[in-house]
């Protein structure tokens, strides 16, 4: 499975590029799968309904399935699962986009807004494999994507699956 991170500060528009990105990589052909980071406790379940129950009551993982689609939760006790981890967890897809785990040594794209006066990252991350920008880079030694146009940056990551990264506007 080729993983690919879409990384970049909070308001940058990294699930945007990704809801907008996601349907242009399908409509090709490819299967892709997604992995979001979340900073903060969540829960999926709604107290009174039986699979949140069931979770009350101790059970370490819970499957709630129906004929549209089904989901496994599991609690956490100790560490964080890494990346890794979760990425064995999946069926086998053409890609997965990463959302977050910014720390891990995958290939990334950076998703980069100069207007919110945060530093970028791709000056120090090799990782980081391309930017999508709604702003010209000076000195971005990456290919520079129009953050704007999905259609733009759904090519370079079918050319980046091909092993042809293009460089279709370098800044």
């Amino acid at each position: 499975m080729r993983v690919l991170g879409l990384i970049g500060w909070s308001g940058s528009g990294k699930t945007t590029l990704l809801t907008a990105v996601l349907p242009l990589l399908a409509a090709r052909g490819l299967r892709v799968s997604t992995v979001k980071h979340a900073h903060h406790g969540f829960d999926l379940d709604r107290p009174g309904k039986d699979s949140f129950r069931h979770r009350a009551a101790g059970a370490h993982e819970v499957v709630v399935a129906s004929s549209a689609r089904w989901a496994l939760m599991h609690e956490v006790t100790g560490a964080e699962p890494g990346l890794p981890a979760l990425l064995a967890r999946l069926a086998p897809v053409d890609l997965v986009l990463v959302e977050g785990f910014k720390a891990n040594p995958h290939p990334k794209l950076e998703v980069h807004r100069p207007s919110l006066g945060r530093p970028a990252f791709w000056p120090e991350r090799p990782d980081v494999r391309a930017v999508a920008s709604d702003a010209a880079l000076p000195g971005c030694n990456r290919p520079v994507l129009p953050l704007d146009d999905p259609a733009a940056v759904a090519a370079w990551v079918l050319g980046w699956l091909a092993g042809q990264e293009t460089d279709i506007s370098r800044a």
